[in-house]
């Protein structure tokens, strides 16, 4: 190895950096030049493997978690990668969904590990959770704003089911389904959420069951959208139950 390999090692070394940018190198003593010279020599070696433009890892450096967040740092692991993290559903994806204002599409590492990148508005951008410490930190939606999110795009929620399931037996923070609802800003995501709560019977929640009554509009929407069109109507949340209430409780009640 070379002496400016040592030292390239040093700084990573130095600023606890198992995943980098060519960005993030730029901060440190090593010149631009030292640092091109650098990561050719380290990654046709195999001791550096580059991630995509200008990102980096060690070799040995694994974590999916990490590396997805570091491709999306403004975003999250949300939708059903989320729901999975907290324990509210035992299906798992063939991919970890990444919610991002500034990409789409999917991405394959050469580990094989598949991100899916939902891109949203930036106001939907907030509700994270930090797990882990320094350079190895990376971002979950919070159990409320999982919900919130699951219910906005279903398609990436793994099954309406799950979600029925998911706010019955979790204990959810009515505050912050407002302020998460209101970012939203999905009536019908607003809607689906209180007539569960309502017919679940979910505790401390007449916070939100209130904003909910004041925040709906007169449409009638489907519960379940992606059912048939039939169904009794509630006149309260202006919703066609497709799914019946007596469905509903034992959807929830059914094992995974």
């Amino acid at each position: 190895m070379t002496s400016l390999q040592e030292r390239f090692f040093d700084v990573l070394d130095e600023n606890e950096w198992d995943i980098f940018s060519i960005k993030m190198l730029k901060t440190t003593q090593l010149t631009d030049n030292e640092i091109i010279q650098a990561l050719r020599h380290l990654t046709k070696s195999g001791s550096i493997v580059k991630i995509e433009r200008e990102k980096y890892r060690r070799k040995n450096f694994l974590n999916e978690y990490v590396i997805g967040n570091f491709l999306a740092p403004e975003g999250g692991f949300a939708y059903w990668t989320a729901l999975n993290m907290h324990g509210l559903t035992e299906q798992f994806a063939n991919k970890k969904y990444i919610q991002t204002s500034k990409r789409r599409g999917e991405f394959i590492t050469n580990f094989g590990e598949t991100y899916k990148f939902v891109q949203v508005k930036q106001s939907k951008i907030l509700g994270y959770d930090i797990i882990g410490y320094g350079n190895h930190q990376y971002k979950i939606t919070d159990i409320e704003k999982t919900i919130v999110d699951c219910f906005d795009l279903p398609q990436y929620s793994g099954g309406f089911y799950e979600l029925i399931r998911a706010v019955y037996r979790t204990k959810l923070n009515g505050k912050k389904l407002i302020n998460y609802c209101r970012a939203i800003n999905n009536f019908s995501v607003t809607k689906r959420i209180a007539i569960l709560i309502e017919l679940f019977n979910k505790k401390q929640m007449s916070v939100f069951l209130q904003f909910a009554s004041e925040n709906i509009n007169k449409r009638y929407i489907l519960f379940d959208s992606a059912g048939f069109n039939e169904g009794q109507l509630d006149e309260k949340w202006r919703v066609k139950l497709n799914i019946t209430k007596n469905d509903l409780l034992e959807i929830a009640k059914s094992p995974y």
